[in-house]
C-alpha cells in the first residue's frame, strides 16, 4: 500500500543476527498499525541517502535500517503492469533500483573481490507457528562462462561506430569481451571520453589498466 501511495521503497538486508531476525519477525506479522510495531523495533534509521538532484518534490523517501549491510532504494516502475489480487491482497510490482548503498567494509570486500557478509536465507515457508530462517554456507565466485563472452571483432566493430576517430587496439578490446552487450556501449564511450581528456586518438589496454586503477582508487576512498 505504500508503495501504491508513494511510488518509492527500500529493500533492507541484514546479516544473519538472531535478535536482528527475531525482530524482522515480530515487526513484520501483518494486522499492526505501524505505530505498534515501531515502538517494538530495534532498528536504527536513517534518511533516505538520495542526492537533492535524485529526489523528487513532493515524494516523502522510505528511511533506510543502519544495521542494514546493504540497502536498494527503489522507485515504482508503473510504466509495467502491477498484478493486484483484491481477494488476497497479493500484489506485485517492478521496482527501479536508483541507489545502492553498501557498508564500507563490504564495498572494499566487493572492489577486492574477497569477503562476504553472513546473509541469511530466508525460505518464505511458514505454518501457522514458525517462520523458518536458515544460515548460508560459504559462497564460492562463479566465472563468467566462455560462451557468454563476445567475439573481440565484436568488441572492435563496436568501438568503431561509437567514435570512428578513436583508434582500439585490439588487446584492448580484448579485455571488454566480459562485458554484457547491454552495457558496452556506455562503458566504451566512458572510456572513450576518458582519453579524448587526456589527448589520446588511441586506447590501449594499459591505458584501461590504469583507468580501472584509477576509479578502484577513487570508489575505495567513497
Amino acid at each position: 500500500m505504500n508503495i501504491k501511495r508513494t511510488s518509492v521503497a527500500t529493500i533492507n538486508f541484514i546479516e544473519l543476527d538472531k535478535k536482528m531476525l527475531k525482530n524482522c519477525v515480530m515487526i513484520g506479522f501483518p494486522g499492526e498499525s505501524t505505530e505498534t510495531k515501531m515502538k517494538n523495533s530495534m532498528f536504527t534509521l536513517m534518511p533516505s541517502q538520495r542526492t537533492s538532484e535524485e529526489r523528487v518534490p513532493g515524494i516523502q523517501y522510505p528511511d533506510i535500517v543502519a544495521e542494514a549491510f546493504q540497502v536498494f532504494e527503489c522507485t515504482w516502475d508503473s510504466t509495467f503492469d502491477t498484478f493486484e489480487d483484491e481477494e488476497t491482497l497479493e500484489m506485485h510490482f517492478v521496482l527501479r533500483i536508483d541507489k545502492i548503498l553498501l557498508k564500507p567494509r563490504w564495498h572494499k570486500a566487493l572492489l577486492k573481490g574477497k569477503g562476504f557478509p553472513t546473509i541469511p536465507v530466508d525460505f518464505g515457508f511458514r505454518n501457522n507457528a514458525n517462520f523458518w530462517i536458515a544460515r548460508n554456507s560459504k559462497p564460492w565466485a562463479e566465472p563468467i562462462p566462455k560462451n557468454k563472452e563476445m567475439d573481440v571483432n565484436s568488441v572492435l566493430y563496436a568501438a568503431k561506430r561509437i567514435d570512428p576517430d578513436i583508434i582500439w587496439e585490439q588487446e584492448a578490446c580484448r579485455k571488454l569481451v566480459k562485458v554484457p552487450r547491454a552495457f558496452l556501449g556506455k562503458v566504451m564511450r566512458s572510456c572513450i571520453d576518458a582519453a579524448k581528456q587526456q589527448g589520446l586518438v588511441t586506447i590501449t589496454p594499459e591505458f584501461l589498466d590504469s583507468l580501472r586503477d584509477k576509479r578502484s582508487r577513487e570508489k575505495g576512498k567513497s
